[in-house]
């Protein structure tokens, strides 16, 4: 990404230095096989489909020149950022080897808070490039305090403590906008069953490939991102129809009941203590005061998407967690609910020695009404910022659909997940403007 960085027109002179820092960085490492959180390069469709077969086909570390070190402290701090987003459910019966310790030798927390920007400064332009546009992180800063911060309709300075979220890169940005850390509970995707079975048996490994290796990437191959994205836009809309005028989770309830029956939609069925029909419940700003209140009607629902690794059972077959489990993360037929209950944030496993991967990718979405899924925009960051280490300052990339949801070889999932905000706050616009125009 960095070699790609795109520089606004008034970076300070201390944002140029460290761009240009990072610039030479690029051209001096040596780049390993690894993945960060979404960076501001994209490969072709025909790149990312084919990313999961050789393990180093859209691989962010070798296009941007990340280290080993630097993939380590990205995994880190991601795993940090559950645990302080959770503080009272740290991420049960995770094996010690199951990702980066925080307390392994070399790991540096080097993440830093970016400062607060003036409520009245506007954001400059981003600059685009093939479909994404990129931006530094004290920018978006200002394009979120005059777009997406209103409450009550006015507009509000980002405060520290969600400076401090944003600061973890690309679950940060999902996380500043959401409010509580993702939880990831009400997931969607859509596999499709028959191509994978016609797949597997109609056509062969290529040169080279293993059957864990085939069997993979045909897993891979027969997700949809497209139609597990309008699976999850679909269910919202029914949602957020159910929350109107219902003043009690009772009420809610009735009415989401009442919209299932009407669309003979297969949720209905779920049962009653489903995460599906927990989910307003359970989300910590519905029970606020300045929140929802435990007020269905000041509520609404939003999406978000995770792209991550199958082969996650560090008790399982080795070759799973290094080419994916075909069996794992997929959705339920009828309804499209992911189980993530077995998403414990773990990377993929190295093939090769010098490989090493980034755990998970977040994509922000909200309530955007445009029904052209490929003009839709995802907002995500690049990495942790740490402004003063070798990684770098973070940068904020708003991507169009086809980008986000092409995918790397990092990640052989995507899930669009549905999580609720109050209808105060303006986080999940109906209409976003890519970059500022």
């Amino acid at each position: 990404m960095l070699s790609h960085a795109l520089v606004p027109r008034d970076f300070t002179t201390r944002e140029l230095s460290i761009f240009m820092y990072q610039r030479r960085r690029v051209l001096a490492f040596a780049t390993v096989g690894a993945v960060m959180c979404t960076a501001g390069f994209v490969p072709s469709v025909s790149q990312a489909a084919g990313s999961g077969d050789g393990g180093k086909k859209g691989s962010y570390a070798e296009t941007h020149g990340l280290t080993a070190d630097d993939v380590e402290n990205i995994n880190a701090l991601n795993e940090r950022a559950l645990t302080v987003g959770q503080p009272v459910k740290p991420p049960a019966g995770l094996p010690p080897s199951a990702g980066p310790s925080l307390r392994a030798p070399g790991f540096v927390d080097d993440r830093e808070t970016p400062p607060a920007e003036p409520l009245d400064r506007m954001p400059d332009a981003y600059r685009a490039y093939g479909g994404r546009a990129t931006t530094v992180v004290n920018n978006y800063i200002r394009k979120w305090q005059q777009v997406y911060s209103h409450r009550d309709g006015k507009k509000q300075q980002m405060n520290e403590e969600q400076r401090e979220k944003l600061s973890y890169g690309c679950v940060g940005v999902t996380w500043a906008n959401s409010g509580p850390y993702p939880t990831n509970k009400l997931a969607f995707a859509s596999f499709d069953e028959n191509k994978y079975r016609n797949d597997l048996t109609n056509t062969r490994p290529r040169p080279g490939e293993t059957r864990a290796e085939f069997e993979g990437r045909i897993a891979k191959d027969s997700f949809d991102e497209g139609k597990g994205f309008k699976r999850a836009r679909d269910v919202a809309a029914i949602m957020n129809r159910a929350l109107e005028n219902a003043h009690d989770e009772g009420a809610y309830l009735g009415n989401l009941k009442k919209e299932l029956a009407n669309n003979n939609d297969a949720l209905l069925q779920e049962d009653g203590r489903s995460n599906f029909y927990s989910a307003l419940r359970n989300t910590p700003s519905f029970k606020e005061r300045d929140g929802g209140n435990y007020d269905p009607s000041k509520m609404k629902a939003v999406i978000y998407s995770k792209h991550f690794w199958s082969g996650q059972d560090q008790r399982g077959s080795s070759d799973k967690r290094k080419y994916g489990d075909p069996d794992a993360f997929r959705p339920a037929q009828g309804t499209g609910l992911v189980d993530m209950s077995k998403d414990r944030n773990v990377p993929r496993s190295p093939a090769k020695p010098g490989e090493g991967w980034v755990n998970f990718d977040y994509g922000w979405f909200g309530a955007q009404t445009e029904a052209d899924a490929d003009k839709t925009i995802w907002t995500h960051g690049d990495h942790y910022h740490a402004p003063n280490s070798a990684l770098g300052p973070m940068h904020v990339h708003e991507s169009k659909f086809q980008n986000w949801s092409a995918g790397y070889a990092d990640f052989d999932r995507g899930a669009y997940v549905i999580t609720f905000i109050p209808k105060s706050w303006n986080t999940a616009p109906a209409k976003v403007t890519q970059g500022w125009q």
